[in-house]
């Protein structure tokens, strides 16, 4: 094992680290630990959720930064561009949003296809575009039949319809 390895290992360990403690809701020594990974071996996966954890926190300038910084890294995780849209979603803008969305759905990788699918909704709905919305909440649960937000989302909208 070189020290290139040895450098991916330490940045693999501390980024799973910060995941765990991310999950449980400590998000300052989550972030601490993707910044230490991130300065050992910049990944796309580290500095996507470096941002997750700022958009939890609601500062989401610096959010859509990593995200940025994950898009440099790697081009084809769709994680980030999903999670852009997300961010300019919650500032109200949702139609700046679906174009972060479409490019996360065009993604080579992406480890939940339907997210984009879902946030694809979120955004018809906040700009009044009931049916859009619908049928990408439809599109979410084609992906993963058993994904309860879109099937949640799906349901109201059609109550709201009726």
């Amino acid at each position: 094992m070189d020290e290139q390895d040895i450098m991916q290992q330490q940045a693999l360990i501390l980024f799973d680290r910060a995941y765990r403690h991310h999950r449980q809701g400590e998000l300052a020594e989550a972030m601490n630990l993707y910044k230490r990974s991130i300065a050992i071996q910049p990944t796309a996966e580290a500095h996507t959720f470096l941002g997750w954890a700022y958009g939890t926190m609601g500062r989401h300038d610096e959010a859509i930064a990593e995200c940025e910084q994950a898009i440099a890294v790697d081009p084809s995780y769709g994680n980030p561009y999903n999670d852009i849209g997300v961010y300019l979603l919650e500032m109200g803008d949702a139609e700046t949003a679906v174009s972060w969305f479409q490019q996360a759905l065009t993604a080579s990788r992406y480890e939940e296809p339907q997210l984009p699918r879902f946030n694809m909704g979120r955004a018809y709905e906040h700009m009044g575009e009931p049916l859009l919305a619908l049928r990408w909440y439809r599109a979410a649960l084609e992906i993963d039949p058993l994904f309860l937000p879109a099937e949640r989302a799906k349901n109201l909208l059609l109550g709201k319809l009726n």
